[in-house]
């Protein structure tokens, strides 16, 4: 099944501990481009986390944002600044030096000094909370891509309409072909007649030959051939299984390239016309495959 790039999920979870807020965001990128927005203290679960995402999707940008709130997730510690007490000690030892003081230096005087001690609040994350953190964001994950395959499979209906409509006018151009060489081969010869001045002869069979060349220079049933096995592959292509865009995409360009060499070989207004549609229609689904993972 066809499956776009596009998609978003979202989902909010409350435990005794915190409240984790998970969204993901995909847009059509080249490649698989995971961007993620997570607390510091969670990088280490970094690869952890983009093994989850890479399970789901294959293609696109993947823009991941997580969020844990909660008082209970922070505890308070006791911090000693030893370099400013090996300063404090330092100077006080110079000081009984210079003035000869006696006795010993009570740790009542060093707790006193400002700066000493101070008290930091630490954030801490269970083993219980970052095991929710995961499933949350395989649940979101498993969000994301089902609205990528709600989406791929519209995607899949319109492209399978517009295939049929590139066959519709194909279809129109090759029931042409056999007026246009007539008419083709009738405008070279008329032109020959008109350089030399007269009719050509049933003997002049070398001039002939040189008008079919001509002639098969303005056909266009190779053109027609690959366009319509192009067609078939497209449509092949839209029924497989996994990522499909990137070969969606060559093919549409091999189309558009048919269709351009159609197009300067034409001498007729009909086909002339045919082709300009062709060319619409293959742009648009041009843009529709953009968005195919």
């Amino acid at each position: 099944m066809a499956i776009s790039m596009t998609g978003y999920g979202n989902k909010q979870i409350v435990t005794e501990q915190a409240t984790i807020t998970v969204e993901i965001k995909t847009v059509n990128h080249r490649f698989l481009d995971i961007q993620m927005k997570i607390p510091n203290r969670l990088l280490f679960l970094e690869e952890k986390l983009k093994k989850i995402i890479q399970s789901f999707f294959q293609r696109g940008r993947v823009e991941v944002y997580i969020q844990i709130d909660g008082d209970t997730l922070f505890s308070k510690q006791v911090q000693i600044n030893w370099s400013l007490i090996e300063q404090y000690m330092t100077q006080l030892q110079e000081l009984k030096q210079r003035y000869q003081l006696a006795g010993d230096i009570p740790i009542t005087v060093i707790s006193a000094f400002p700066d000493v001690f101070s008290i930091q609040e630490v954030e801490e994350y269970s083993d219980e909370l970052i095991s929710t953190l995961l499933a949350g964001l395989t649940d979101v994950c498993k969000q994301v891509y089902a609205m990528r395959r709600v989406e791929g499979q519209a995607l899949q209906t319109d492209l399978q309409e517009r295939s049929e409509t590139l066959q519709q006018l194909v279809d129109a151009i090759k029931s042409l072909r056999p007026m246009v060489m007539k008419e083709y081969r009738e405008r070279i010869k008329h032109r020959l007649e008109l350089h030399l001045n007269q009719e050509l002869s049933k003997d002049d069979s070398r001039i002939y030959q040189e008008i079919v060349l001509l002639a098969e220079k303005g056909d266009i049933s190779e053109e027609i051939t690959r366009i319509n096995s192009h067609i078939q592959q497209f449509k092949q292509t839209l029924e497989l299984d996994g990522p499909i865009g990137r070969k969606l995409n060559f093919i549409t360009q091999e189309l558009l390239r048919e269709v351009n060499t159609i197009g300067s070989k034409s001498v007729n207004s009909l086909i002339s016309e045919h082709t300009i549609t062709l060319k619409s229609e293959i742009e648009k689904i041009k843009e529709q495959v953009q968005n195919m993972e």
